[in-house]
């Protein structure tokens, strides 16, 4: 189901039919006052059709659409068994269409179509699955108390959700926002990513589809500070649940102190040290942190962008990276064979390149690839993966989230140093450890500032395990029963017998 070989892709995604208008309360509409942007294609620099954008207004319409449907209990009100079977019926339907999905992924994001497919679409039916059967598995709580009480503790929807999500995963942080804001019995208002937009919408139409009623399930996109703003500041939202820039994130802080005072749950990025002891086994861990650093084109919260290494070890470090690096140059992201597609911008193409350029001029040297954009696809977006080595902890490239194939190497001589380099950072997303001694690998575990920690490997798990930060990287969690801890109330309810 989930394979990408045997399918003509670029004739795929010229074939695509793809939603451009509003959904609000189950219905297709232009915005309020006709506005549209025209996208382009980071694979090729194609127009794409224009979508309409929200204005404040259409906001406004979408949330008074949610909160109807919520008041209204048409999906809040159902048995959780019932909603459980929607979602599931939901994520069959994205199985269904996760061809057509992962075609309009790559074509308005830029990731390998093979990696759109076999990874993001099999994690988005994966988390919509797991929810819906998840439902009614949650069980309230009955305290121990005097013979002549009964107390009760009980989780209520907490009503309208506004969810905003990033572009580099447009689907997956998608599924991780609005299956356990859904599953509690929650409206949501989605606000897709301005250069993501295509996805969210013909997914909200799949939604429709499963049966999740008109109303549940908005989508709306639009500019940032324009449609996100009046999202957060709208007094009728009772919840937030951002991935994105710490600057973006603290911006929806200030909004909902500016309102209603609504929670806001934030992911806000990371820079995850991949600390590789001198125990370890050298090609293994060197490989798999490159990997981790070059994947969906370094565009991941979670990259292993810093490589630690023991000063010992940093030349043969080197020489490992930047062999992955040479393996890991980007294709035509709708050929199957390709390891790594565009970026997703020109905006952040030159992001990148300012970053990598800064570190060479700031004394690291570029052990491999290069400081101009690659030439891959006329038209395209694309830079071929960086090695930088040595890199002091003080830089910038090797504080700051670069969101992009480039990988730092920053030896050590020491463990304690290790840790120290690895706390360095404002985030706290992630960590990787590498070391064959089980007791180093648990006291250098506890010792890192980080909601997520991986040893001897890298992005493993499942969605039994809760993924969120610390520190500057945000708080709150996706995937597991604790996500939709965010999306609840807590009851409590004493009766006199």
């Amino acid at each position: 189901m989930f394979t990408a070989q045997g399918t003509d892709w670029a004739q795929r995604a010229s074939d695509l039919e793809v939603r451009t208008r509003l959904l609000i309360d189950g219905q297709w509409r232009d915005a309020s006052d006709g506005a549209e942007v025209v996208g382009m294609s980071p694979v090729d620099g194609r127009a794409l059709p224009a979508v309409a954008y929200a204005t404040a207004g259409d906001v406004d319409d979408a949330v008074r659409s949610a909160r109807h449907a919520f008041d209204a209990g048409i999906w809040s009100g159902l048995a959780p068994r019932v909603r459980g079977q929607r979602l599931i019926a939901f994520a069959e339907l994205v199985r269904d269409n996760a061809e057509e999905l992962a075609a309009t992924i790559t074509l308005e994001m830029g990731k390998p179509v093979r990696m759109a497919l076999e990874v993001e679409m099999r994690a988005v039916v994966t988390c919509l699955q797991w929810y819906g059967e998840a439902i009614d598995k949650l069980l309230g709580e009955i305290p121990a108390t005097a013979p002549d009480a009964l107390a009760l503790i009980t989780r209520e929807p907490a009503g309208v959700v506004g969810a905003i999500v990033p572009w580099n995963f447009p689907l997956t942080m998608t599924a991780w926002k609005i299956a356990p804001a859904l599953a509690a019995g929650n409206s949501v208002v989605l606000k897709p990513a301005e250069q993501s937009p295509y996805s969210a919408l013909r997914v909200a139409e799949l939604a429709l589809e499963a049966g999740i009623p008109a109303g549940v399930l908005n989508v709306i996109p639009g500019r940032g500070d324009v449609a996100g703003r009046a999202l957060g500041e709208h007094p009728d939202v009772d919840v937030i649940t951002f991935t994105g820039s710490p600057r973006v994130g603290r911006a929806f802080q200030r909004y909902a102190a500016d309102s209603n005072g609504k929670r806001v749950w934030l992911e806000l990025g990371g820079k995850t040290a991949s600390i590789i002891l001198p125990d370890a086994d050298v090609e293994a861990s060197v490989r798999a942190t490159a990997q981790g650093c070059f994947y969906n084109q370094g565009e991941m919260c979670t990259a292993s962008s810093r490589m630690l290494v023991h000063r010992s070890q940093l030349d043969e470090a080197v020489r490992i990276a930047s062999a992955v690096a040479v393996e890991q140059a980007p294709g035509d992201p709708f050929d199957v064979d390709s390891p790594s597609g565009a970026i997703v911008s020109e905006q952040q193409l030159e992001r990148i390149t300012g970053f990598v350029q800064r570190a060479i001029a700031d004394g690291s040297h570029l052990a491999a690839g290069k400081t101009e954009p690659a030439r891959t696809l006329e038209g395209g977006t694309y830079f071929s993966p960086v090695v930088l080595s040595p890199v002091r902890p003080d830089q910038e490239v090797a504080k700051e989230e670069v969101f992009g194939p480039v990988l730092a190497i920053i030896p050590f001589d020491s463990i304690e140093e290790a840790i120290e380099i690895a706390n360095g950072t404002e985030y706290g997303l992630a960590t990787s450890i590498w070391t064959n001694d089980l007791g180093v690998a648990h006291r250098t575990a506890r010792a890192v500032k980080s909601g997520v920690v991986w040893v001897n490997c890298f992005e493993e798990g499942d969605m039994t395990m809760p993924f969120g930060g610390v520190k500057g990287s945000g708080y709150g969690r996706d995937k597991s029963l604790h996500a939709m801890e965010k999306f609840t109330d807590v009851k409590s309810t004493w009766i006199q017998l």
